[in-house]
């Protein structure tokens, strides 16, 4: 099967930002950092969704920043330690973190052993992820969310149908079922 224009735009992104997550450089590295293959299906899943334009403005962010010196993976993660202060003041971030996470607690609820948690974590992590985006990205994805909020889709549960899929689920209820069946065995 083909790769489409959008897949080829994904593995551009997720080759420079592996680029830039393989050489941050942290007090104590991450064992995430030495592997590439976990790293790029999670980025993978998480550009699966977004539309060919949105993929095409953090590209060009990418580029840009490249050519600029900098490495937005070492300021995402010196955001999610708050060893910097806020890299951008842009009210689509908090819209965009609130309805990303209204849909993850969305999947907490159906699908509770699958996500167990409901994303504290998550929500960081993107605030800080979209705080390196350039403005265009931001207005790009904040009409992706809008769109799916209008539509009543929920793309984290479209991305993770993705990952799943990649990892030979059917479905995440699949996934749900076999989680089930796994903790019974064990509770035996």
């Amino acid at each position: 099967m083909p790769e489409t224009s959008n897949e080829i735009v994904i593995k551009r992104i997720i080759d420079q930002e592996w680029d830039m997550f393989h050489s941050v450089k942290a007090s104590e590295p991450a064992a995430c950092q030495e592997e590439e293959g976990t790293f790029r299906l999670m980025r993978w899943m998480s550009h699966s969704v977004l539309p060919g334009a949105l993929l095409e403005a953090l590209e060009d962010q990418l580029e840009q920043a490249a050519a600029q010196g900098r490495n937005l993976m070492t300021e995402k993660y010196a955001r999610m330690g708050n060893q910097i202060p806020p890299l951008k003041d842009n009210p689509r971030i908090g819209a965009i973190v609130a309805a990303e996470r209204d849909w993850m607690v969305a999947l907490h609820q159906r699908w509770p052993l699958t996500f167990p948690g409901t994303g504290e974590r998550f929500e960081a992590y993107l605030a800080a992820d979209l705080e390196t985006w350039s403005d265009r990205s931001l207005e790009l994805c904040s009409a992706f969310v809008q769109a799916a909020l209008a539509e009543g889709r929920n793309p984290v549960q479209d991305r993770y149908a993705n990952l799943f899929q990649r990892m030979g689920y059917a479905s995440i209820e699949e996934r749900e079922q076999k989680t089930r069946m796994q903790m019974f065995k064990c509770a035996q």
